[in-house]
């Protein structure tokens, strides 16, 4: 019983862990990658559809990330879609083909991309701590129904602790490792 809250824990935590990743991955350096445009919603007749599913996106160079609308009269939505999602880029239709260059990464900016990873990073320690909270609950509620000792409970609490300890450190290893990234010229 113990033994599944603690592994139900870690799995949640193991998941938080990967949301992070997922996330840093999203924040770009100043190099163009097509997962950048993943997040993004484009009205496609009055359904919110990811821009994947109504175009092909491609790179055509390693600062520029095309756009080729399947459907011609979806590009200006496309193109609204990928200026409103507040990633910081402009782009702009040659035809049915959507261009969107990677701006250079001034220092103003990459202190404003290290600000928005960290916090990703404080979003990710607390949702580890959140399933730290949520497993000594179901602890809690196992010894109030004396379902488990008292010493049983304590020791479970301490393990999950530790398991805490070792996610949040991953997660500042991993924001220490972005935060060089970006900040690197």
């Amino acid at each position: 019983m113990l033994n599944d809250i603690k592994k139900s824990a870690e799995g949640r935590m193991q998941k938080s862990l990967e949301a992070l990743k997922t996330d840093l991955g999203k924040v770009r350096t100043g190099r163009a990658h097509t997962g950048l445009l993943d997040h993004v919603m484009v009205d496609y007749y009055g359904t919110p559809t990811a821009i994947n599913q109504v175009a092909n996106v491609t790179l055509m160079d390693a600062r520029t990330i095309a756009v080729q609308a399947w459907e011609a009269k979806l590009t200006a939505a496309i193109e609204k879609a990928i200026r409103d999602a507040d990633l910081g880029l402009n782009p702009s239709s040659q035809g049915n083909m959507i261009r969107v260059p990677m701006p250079a990464l001034t220092e103003e900016r990459r202190r404003d991309l290290i600000k928005v990873v960290r916090t990703e990073g404080e979003n990710a320690k607390v949702a580890v701590r959140n399933v730290r909270r949520d497993a000594n609950e179901q602890f809690k509620k196992l010894l109030k129904d004396k379902e488990v000792g008292a010493d049983d409970e304590r020791r479970a609490q301490e393990d999950v602790q530790k398991l805490t300890d070792r996610y949040i450190a991953e997660v500042d290893k991993l924001l220490a490792a972005k935060e060089a990234d970006l900040m690197a010229v």
